[in-house]
């Protein structure tokens, strides 16, 4: 008679969607693998657990395919288990179930201890700041809040995340102690909304607070701001931004659109003229900062005159760092009860206008960094260039600083004084100084 073979079973977590999607497949493998588990990020296992997004339709394209894909293999005897968790599951759990019913079984993005529960693993609730880190070892995001309060019309993540809600300070601190003694160089703060941030824990808001703490964190040089919100930003922020030298010269703040009765229809509490004097502010206050934002273009109602009046405002500003993306009609949210009146290619040609825009501005201002000396962390080496970035720069979205591997040698994950030597649109070519 046969005995079964004792099979180990291999858990590989993967993550589709933003940075905050990362942390917590982060979080996730930090539990496995206090729970004894042998667990990889996007390598071969028996056992998949897919972290979904369900943002706009491209995102939601891509995690239905990704199921399918995984959903095929279980077929095919390649994998054992399927197991769904993230915005795309919460938000649409009962229709997955009943599309793709070959998936073990789907969670929302709030029900981690339940999800370990179906991985055979305990939710340690001791396990404060313990994560594997799947980013390069030098940075990694910090979630300081999950959730939003806030009422865009165009967006669905409060239906996906729920209400915001801060992470204690003492915890932060904590997790950022734990990340430097890993080698972590770089901090990236990530949230829905980091204005936001202390005002249901503390009733204010908190952030320079928060950031007052984190800068006291030995090995931790870099700290960078991303998604803040145009209205309540907390001025002091700034102040603090201008003397402490480990808070990055840099703060994405989404702003969506700039026509007023865009701006009123989206809901967001702002109108051209706050907005406009919100940033000549920012760059009063700390001169030689970067701004990056992403914009809206195809909302329902959009005129060509909203879109001159954008793609005018866009020259004016001259934002250092600019993403831009077409109005995605999405389910429950308030926008759309508008009928979504701009056709697709219009959308995309709108787009393509104003990133052809920031393109000529982004090459403008790379021109004047020629000749200049900047400190830059080197992420990596790809082919024959080591890349590395600015203070000024996020990773996987915004320029990169290339040095020549075939005459200069650097090492990932330190810092190297970068002389920049050629600039094109998007990218700095540098050497060593």
């Amino acid at each position: 008679m046969r005995t079964k073979s004792l099979k180990t079973n291999k858990i590989n977590v993967v993550t589709l969607g933003c940075s905050k999607n990362v942390y917590d497949s982060e979080v996730l493998m930090g539990q496995l693998k206090a729970n004894g588990k042998e667990v990889a990020h996007e390598e071969d296992g028996n056992i998949v657990v897919i972290n979904t997004c369900g943002f706009i339709d491209n995102a939601k394209e891509e995690s239905v395919n990704t199921i399918l894909d995984f959903v095929q293999k279980k077929e095919a005897g390649d994998v054992d288990k399927v197991f769904v968790t993230g915005c795309l599951s919460e938000r649409y759990k009962p229709d997955l179930i009943k599309e793709i019913p070959n998936v073990d079984e789907y969670f929302g993005t709030s029900q981690l201890p339940s999800l370990l529960k179906a991985l055979e693993a305990d939710y340690k609730h001791e396990l404060i700041g313990e994560r594997i880190t799947t980013t390069p070892k030098n940075y990694a995001y910090l979630k300081i809040a999950e959730g939003c309060d806030r009422p865009c019309s165009f967006c669905a993540i409060p239906l996906m995340r729920g209400k915001h809600k801060s992470t204690p300070i003492e915890d932060l601190v904590t997790e950022a102690e734990k990340l430097a003694a890993k080698g972590v160089k770089e901090l990236i703060l990530i949230a829905q909304d980091l204005t936001y941030y202390g005002l249901d824990l503390y009733k204010k808001r908190n952030l320079a607070e928060l950031l007052e703490a984190l800068v006291k964190v030995e090995g931790i040089e870099w700290i960078r701001l991303h998604y803040a919100f145009p209205t309540g930003f907390p001025m002091d922020v700034l102040d603090l931004m201008n003397k402490e030298p480990k808070i990055c010269n840099y703060l994405d703040i989404p702003l969506q659109h700039i026509s007023d009765s865009i701006l009123k229809s989206m809901r967001r509490g702002t109108t051209q003229a706050k907005t406009t004097k919100l940033l000549q502010d920012f760059r009063a206050t700390v001169p030689n900062m970067t701004i990056r934002t992403t914009l809206i273009v195809g909302y329902p109602g959009e005129t060509e005159e909203d879109f001159e009046t954008l793609k005018q405002w866009v020259t004016d500003m001259r934002f250092e760092r600019l993403g831009c993306f077409t109005y995605s009609h999405e389910e429950n949210t308030h926008a759309y009860n508008l009928e979504d009146n701009v056709p697709e290619e219009v959308k995309q040609d709108r787009a393509n206008q104003i990133m052809e825009i920031q393109s000529q501005i982004s090459w403008e201002l790379n021109q004047e960094k020629i000749g200049e000396t900047f400190k830059c962390i080197i992420d990596r080496k790809e082919g024959n260039y080591f890349v590395g970035r600015t203070e000024f720069d996020s990773p996987d979205v915004d320029n990169e600083v290339l040095i020549d591997a075939t005459k200069h040698y650097l090492k990932q994950g330190e810092y190297a004084s970068i002389k920049i030597t050629e600039a094109a649109d998007f990218d700095l070519y540098g050497e060593p100084v």
